[in-house]
């Protein structure tokens, strides 16, 4: 009978189609009042009678932290000093140290917006967009490789990184970018900007099952990777759970999986090309009777796959040899947008799976949004319809969907405190952290879509507020300080801003800048650089590792370096860089061994305190007080303390100057933030 009726309304908001006939499950009241669920709140903003209280409480972010605080007995910290701030605010903004010059700036502008004009400065640097993207391409899982055995690299994924470093820096509204990575192409087919941003479909790990992607399993799997990061990234949802039988937790459905899934089922990569009519059909001369050779290699590797006998395993060895061999005459493939199109004639039809098993097919199902946030019988899109990712996009980045606002918000509250104010930001089902500060969360979320979604808007709102530039100390009263440890270790409710220590990225980075090595180049192709020969001769394709030509490259910030899934850089992997196989919600900060190793043996650290020995003398001249003094206020944004002039003073009296550049690179004050 198919789609009778259209209701008019919404039930949380939006548009939908009731059937008669289709077997859609129904949700419980307490299924739907899950805190994340429901409409978001518009809470009060506290007041306080307390003329000290009223002057703290000098944003709404304030105004709900100090509430808290007081319902729990804590008061907040002092604020941070103006080295720490300033220490702070770069490090969080654009990932690398104030000069001493921009450190002392700070300090004698005496206007009362001084913090404000800082902000301001950083937010509009190239290096903010650097920085950010860098958390958005955690959450994305961002890779320039398809992991599993082969890792075969892509070589044009690096113009979804600056995408999205340019969409940062542009301060583009959350809700359309959302939308150009979900469905660019649907947008425009001759714009190269949505094109690159559609890139997003593509970046999950892949495997290639020899050769061969077009068989079920693979098509599966890809699919896969295409639903569940709409699920984590956008929604804080574990929908991924739902694959292969209802959700265990939370009012997720099997065929809520699938219908999110069918959105999908026409997308197929597509590798746009920019090069001219005579460079590609000079390209496919000399790469065509190679493909064919390898394709019907892979065809005879695909027949002795299931063999047994000795002599099958023999040639399956003789013939990958031959298919690699085959593969490096390649020629390098020309410049192309790394994308993806609706292929409708091969449109996949969605089932759901048992056992998330593409070889056990259910019931057929079609695209719908998850049915806890629609009414009871809410129905399919038709299987016609023309934009199909589009109007999940729709979905997503209406302004009433209690989700996207909230999840983007908390984001960005535990990005500049360490911890958001739901401590799991990619769960926010019934197993993730319940909200430490459900009113704020909401007005965050509220004021998110009032402007407009604009991220930097809400970087001013929440780096201008007291809570945030508390000062990361402990209470020098020694009974207070007990009891806040005691209620509250963790500083969930905010009682003092978090120390953090700089991630893998910022720390590598700090390095190259404060020793005068940073190449600021931005953009392009990513970069290899040289690493230990033995992790190489690891890699399935050792030949695939090719350390760039040019050895300033190598001193490029670490979001321009290759993101290779089955090789992290051992500096980065031993500062905790996240496994790009699934999306990082937060980086965790480990402290172990071979970090101490890293930092005092390693050679990236010793060949940069020889730089920064250098950088010293060079421009403070022979006097080493001025040294000394120059070297901790580029690595700790202050000047040296009587005692560490006098220590290191005799420090130097038998140790080379390189020895003491490497101990200031291994300060607590230059590896953590206050």
């Amino acid at each position: 009978m198919g789609i009778k009726l259209l209701v008019l309304g919404s039930f949380l908001f939006g548009w939908f189609a009731v059937s008669d006939t289709a077997p859609l499950g129904s949700y419980t009241q307490r299924e739907r009042s899950h805190w994340a669920f429901v409409k978001r709140t518009t809470p009060t903003i506290p007041t306080f009678t307390n003329a000290a209280d009223q002057t703290w409480a000098k944003t709404a972010i304030d105004a709900f932290i100090l509430e808290r605080l007081q319902k729990e007995g804590l008061k907040p910290a002092p604020p941070a000093d103006r080295v720490t701030l300033a220490r702070r605010l770069y490090f969080d903004l654009l990932g690398l140290p104030p000069s001493p010059a921009e450190v002392a700036a700070f300090i004698n502008d005496k206007s009362s917006d001084a913090t404000s004009k800082l902000v301001d400065k950083l937010l509009a640097s190239p290096h903010y967009g650097e920085r950010w993207g860098q958390h958005w391409l955690d959450v994305v899982r961002f890779a320039e490789t398809d992991g599993f055995e082969y890792d075969t690299h892509r070589p044009d994924a690096w113009r979804y990184r600056d995408y999205v470093i340019r969409s940062f820096n542009a301060d583009k509204p959350y809700d359309r970018f959302i939308t150009e990575q979900l469905a660019g192409d649907e947008m425009s087919t001759n714009d190269d900007e949505l094109l690159i941003a559609a890139g997003f479909n593509r970046l999950g790990p892949l495997r290639k099952n020899a050769g061969n992607q077009e068989v079920a399993s693979s098509r599966n799997e890809v699919l896969t990777e295409m639903t569940n990061i709409v699920g984590a990234a956008f929604l804080g949802v574990t929908a991924g759970c739902a694959r292969c039988h209802d959700h265990k937790f939370d009012p997720i459905r099997q065929s809520d999986y699938y219908r999110l899934q069918a959105y999908f089922a026409g997308v197929y990569e597509n590798d746009v090309a920019k090069s001219s009519p005579a460079e590609q059909a000079a390209w496919k001369t000399k790469a065509e009777p190679l493909e064919k050779e390898i394709k019907e290699l892979n065809g005879k590797i695909n027949k002795i796959t299931s063999l047994e006998d000795p002599e099958a395993a023999s040639q399956r060895v003789a013939l990958t040899k031959k298919l690699e061999a085959l593969q490096d005459q390649l020629p390098a493939p020309l410049p192309a947008l790394y994308s993806v199109k609706n292929v409708s004639e091969k449109k996949s039809p969605i089932h759901l799976l048992t056992r998330g098993e593409y070889a056990h097919k259910g019931a057929r199902v079609g695209m719908r949004p998850l049915g806890v946030l629609l009414p009871d019988g809410a129905g399919e899109l038709p299987e016609t319809t023309d934009k199909p990712r589009t109007a999940l996009a729709q979905w997503i980045t209406d302004a009433n969907n209690p989700l996207t606002a909230r999840v983007m918000a908390n984001r960005l509250w535990q990005f500049h405190f360490g911890r958001g104010l739901v401590a799991t930001a990619n769960d926010f089902g019934r197993m993730g952290a319940r909200p430490s500060h459900p009113e704020l969360l909401d007005y965050l979320a509220n004021e998110f879509a009032s402007c407009g979604f604009s991220i930097k808007k809400m970087h001013r709102l929440i780096l201008l507020s007291n809570a945030y530039q508390q000062s990361s100390a402990l209470p020098t009263d020694e009974a207070y300080q007990a009891l806040a440890l005691k209620k509250d270790p963790e500083n969930k409710f905010v009682w003092r801003f978090n120390r953090q220590r700089l991630e893998a990225e910022q720390l590598r980075d700090a390095m190259l800048a404060v020793t005068g090595k940073l190449n600021p180049k931005a953009g392009g192709p990513s970069v290899m650089i040289p690493i230990d020969p033995g992790l190489v001769t690891l890699l399935y394709k050792p030949s695939q590792w090719k350390p760039a030509m040019d050895a300033t490259e190598y001193a490029r910030r670490s979001v321009y370096l290759i993101a290779k899934r089955n090789l992290r850089l051992p500096f980065m992997e031993v500062f905790d860089a996240p496994d790009t196989q699934a999306s990082c919600a937060r980086r965790e900060s480990s402290t172990h061994a071979p970090q101490a190793l890293e930092l005092l043996n390693g050679s990236i650290t010793n060949e940069l305190a020889e730089a920064f020995a250098q950088r010293l003398e060079s421009e403070a001249g022979a006097n080493l007080r001025k040294q000394i003094d120059l070297g901790y206020r580029l690595t700790t944004g202050r000047a040296a303390k009587p005692a560490e002039m006098k220590a290191a003073l005799a420090f130097l009296q038998t140790q080379p100057k390189r020895e003491f550049a490497l101990t200031l690179l291994n300060l607590n004050s230059f590896l953590y933030v206050n």
